[in-house]
């Protein structure tokens, strides 16, 4: 994976300074994910890995899934991608996309997991609370996993902050056993 985000780097940041050149950062972001989705599609990845069919007709088939959603700046994207055969990055180039875009709004998309369901108060808190410290607007989504046992665990992308229970009991018997 981490091979698929090195090579979808540049393809992410290019896209994403074409999209603020344009002023259409919402719609590119949204045509990808969109394109994201469509090239993780089981039958779509078959088509992509087909060495029977020329990269050119792989845009085209890959375009063609998109009937009228596809905008023309898009399109030539999705050309350039199959010219250098990196259709299968789009999933990879989107999330970085959205990344960009939110570094650029400064705001963070943050998952928490929580032993149990947090109220709304405990939600707007937390959000209050995390929006002070990162400096960003912060928007989260909460769910529940028991196995916590209490606390919470935060990840916002490669960075998780592990406050349960079950994690501090993890560290200690990890420091018993040195």
């Amino acid at each position: 994976m981490a091979q698929l985000i090195t090579l979808a780097r540049p393809y992410a940041k290019a896209v994403f300074d074409a999209a603020q050149d344009q002023n259409a950062v919402d719609l590119w972001d949204q045509a990808l994910a969109f394109a994201a989705k469509v090239a993780a599609d089981p039958e779509v990845k078959i088509i992509l890995a087909n060495p029977g069919l020329s990269e050119q007709r792989k845009a085209e088939l890959f375009a063609d899934c998109f009937e009228e959603q596809l905008p023309e700046a898009l399109r030539n994207f999705l050309l350039i991608l199959a010219e250098n055969k990196r259709l299968a990055l789009l999933p990879a180039v989107s999330d970085l996309f959205t990344l960009h875009r939110a570094d650029l709004e400064r705001s963070v998309k943050l998952k928490v997991s929580t032993a149990f369901e947090m109220t709304a108060e405990q939600q707007q808190k937390m959000i209050d609370a995390l929006s002070r410290k990162l400096e960003r607007k912060v928007e989260l989504e909460s769910s529940v996993d028991q196995s916590l046992i209490g606390g919470v665990v935060v990840r916002a992308g490669d960075l998780v902050i592990d406050a349960s229970v079950r994690g501090k009991l993890a560290k200690l018997a990890n420091a018993m056993g040195s």
